[in-house]
């Protein structure tokens, strides 16, 4: 069996973990964040944050040009905590949110796609974890 090479990003958020929790989970906001540069937006989410549940996170090129849907299915959700789930593609992925008081470290974890290189993949997911923190800290 093939073992699958894991890239971890992280960012820490100055946000208690339910505001993180909410931001992270809710399709209302995944909108606001989820894509990696401002040329690239998120038209539509959808998400059943239960084990078993799927999501859906349309993300597409705001000139038309390309555009794909990030999904999967939760495996784990512990509230305020951890999230692991499976991508379409049978990659797996967790995120680990840490408690600090008035702030939340926020790690993902995902196993790699053969087709982009590691570095392309880390800086994009990298990316879109700053977006998260950026539109944490501002909403």
């Amino acid at each position: 069996m093939e073992t699958k090479e894991t890239i971890t990003v992280e960012t820490t958020v100055h946000t208690p973990v339910n505001k993180v929790w909410e931001y992270w989970t809710e399709p209302q906001h995944i909108t606001n964040w989820y894509f990696a540069t401002t040329e690239w937006h998120a038209p539509n989410a959808e998400n059943d944050l239960r084990v078993g549940g799927r999501f859906l996170t349309r993300m597409e090129a705001k000139d038309g040009s390309f555009g794909f849907d990030f999904n999967g299915v939760y495996d784990e959700v512990r509230t305020h905590e951890f999230i692991s789930y499976t991508l379409e593609d049978g990659r797996k992925a967790t995120v680990t949110f840490i408690n600090q008081e008035n702030a939340t470290t926020v790690i993902e974890a995902f196993e790699a796609e053969p087709t982009n290189s590691t570095e392309m993949q880390r800086a994009g997911w990298q990316a879109i974890l700053d977006n998260f923190k950026k539109y944490s800290e501002t909403a």
